[in-house]
C-alpha cells in the first residue's frame, strides 16, 4: 500500500492550505482514510478522517469548523482543506488508512498503513 501525500508548506496565521493524499496498492472497498499530525515533542494525534463507504467524517475538536475533509473514491484520493490556520496547527501531517477508523477513535497504533509526512508550518 502506498499513500502519497502532498500540499504542505509555510503559511501565515489565518491562511489556508490544501493537503492531498493518493492511495494505491490495495483492494479494499471499505476503508477509512485521513490525516494525523505530530508537533515537535508531542504525540501523534488524529486530525480528520472520512469513510469510503458512506462519507461519514471525523474531526478533532481543535479543527472543527476550520478543516474540511473530502474524497474522490474513483481516484482513491483524500483532500484536507485547512482554513483559518493557527500556529498550533504546525506539525508534520501524515496520511493514514485503516479498515474501520480505529486509528482515529482508539489511537494511531491501530492504523494499518502510513504515508510519508508533509510539513505544515503556520508562522508570521
Amino acid at each position: 500500500v502506498q499513500l502519497q501525500a502532498s500540499g504542505g508548506g509555510l503559511v501565515q496565521p489565518g491562511g489556508s492550505l490544501r493537503l492531498s493524499c493518493a492511495a494505491s496498492g490495495f483492494a479494499w472497498e471499505a476503508y477509512v482514510i485521513g490525516w494525523f499530525r505530530q508537533a515537535p515533542g508531542k504525540e501523534r494525534e488524529g486530525v480528520s478522517a472520512i469513510s469510503s463507504v458512506d462519507g461519514s467524517t471525523y474531526y478533532a475538536d481543535s479543527v472543527k469548523g476550520r478543516f474540511t475533509i473530502s474524497r474522490d473514491n474513483a481516484k482513491k484520493t483524500v483532500y484536507l482543506q485547512m482554513n483559518s490556520l493557527r500556529p498550533e496547527d504546525t506539525g508534520v501531517y501524515y496520511c493514514a488508512i485503516d479498515s474501520n477508523g480505529s486509528g482515529w477513535y482508539h489511537g494511531p497504533q491501530y492504523v494499518d498503513y502510513w504515508g510519508q509526512g508533509t510539513q505544515v508550518t503556520v508562522s508570521s
